[in-house]
């Protein structure tokens, strides 16, 4: 039986874009879709997946189309392991996006799994990388408001709550007076998200001294 792997991360990806160019390049016959909403780079479990490569295992797959390769999976090492199930199991993978993949599912042995393996390995890392400076990006498309939580460009609240522009004002006072960083978070005090006083701890007051955020108006 031949199937198309649909995968979407987000509920803000249409899986029907996926299904429309995977079919536009199937020419093998009849098919199932086989659909799931996860991430490829978390180790999340992933259901249906899962049964795809029970019935790889089985040869109950001939020929698998997908979208992309990252698809399948993000990780390099992850990715190259499910290839070589499939090999080994006579399922052939087809991608819509990856269009040197027919040339190497034609290509005659042995130049054709070198090259295969090859060409794996470069696709692997390509998609690795692409996925880690997503991710880097996101990390850096942030938000951030005196006082406050630091929010994602999304508006989601990240950390703790920052110290007030008061608490940050008597902590360099008490700084420009000689104390120390243990002498400062023994004397600074503060109110939590739920109203109670605390004081400031040591790593937060070092934090704000080097940072140097307070600035004494001339």
């Amino acid at each position: 039986m031949n199937y198309i792997w649909i995968r979407t991360s987000t509920d803000e990806q249409n899986p029907k874009l996926q299904l429309d160019d995977c079919i536009s390049i199937n020419k093998y016959g009849e098919y199932k879709v086989l659909e799931e909403q996860q991430s490829a780079w978390k180790d999340k479990e992933r259901i249906v997946f899962e049964s795809l490569r029970d019935m790889i295992k089985k040869r109950e797959v001939e020929h698998l189309i997908c979208w992309d390769l990252d698809r399948l999976y993000r990780n390099r090492l992850k990715l190259i392991a499910f290839f070589k199930l499939c090999k080994l199991c006579g399922c052939k993978i087809h991608s819509f996006r990856q269009t040197w993949l027919e040339e190497l599912n034609d290509m005659p042995e042995p130049f054709g799994e070198m090259v295969h393996d090859m060409m794996l390995q470069i696709m692997g890392w390509m998609g690795e990388d692409e996925s880690k400076k997503k991710s880097e990006r996101i990390k850096n498309a942030v938000r951030k408001e005196e006082g406050k939580r630091t929010k994602s460009y999304k508006g989601n609240v990240w950390g703790r709550k920052g110290l007030s522009k008061e608490t940050v004002k008597e902590i360099f006072e008490k700084h420009k007076l000689g104390m120390s960083i243990r002498e400062i978070s023994q004397s600074v005090m503060y109110w939590d998200k739920n109203r109670n006083q605390k004081f400031v701890s040591k790593s937060a007051v070092h934090k704000c001294l080097q940072q140097g955020v307070y600035h004494k108006p001339s």
